[in-house]
């Protein structure tokens, strides 16, 4: 990310309650370079995927989906795994009717 952390979360989560989605940190992270995950909850499935940064083998920034499943208790668990490797890293949850990310990057679905 070329912002710091702090900054780029702050966007992500103005962006989403711009269109009315609800958006907060679920945990703070290091503010300048903390990993950025972020947690999209459709509403109205009441299902959830799970987006972390990556670099693609071109070397291009991108959004990938670290686990495959849309189910809130599995990708929680991904998220425990997570703090136990990397303690400085942000989880952004974004609750919106249509599940959207609000990722203005681009992003790979699986």
């Amino acid at each position: 990310m070329l912002l710091s952390t702090d900054i780029w979360v702050g966007a992500l989560i103005r962006r989403a309650q711009a269109e009315g989605a609800f958006a907060t940190v679920a945990r703070k992270g290091d503010d300048r370079a903390g990993t950025v995950l972020v947690k999209a909850v459709n509403l109205r499935e009441r299902t959830a995927r799970l987006y972390v940064e990556a670099l693609r083998g071109d070397g291009e920034r991108v959004w990938i989906q670290p686990v495959a499943s849309e189910e809130e208790p599995t990708l929680d668990a991904y998220v425990e795994r997570q703090a136990r490797i990397d303690p400085d890293f942000w989880l952004v949850e974004i609750e919106d009717l249509l599940g959207r990310h609000f990722l203005t990057e681009p992003v790979e679905n699986r």
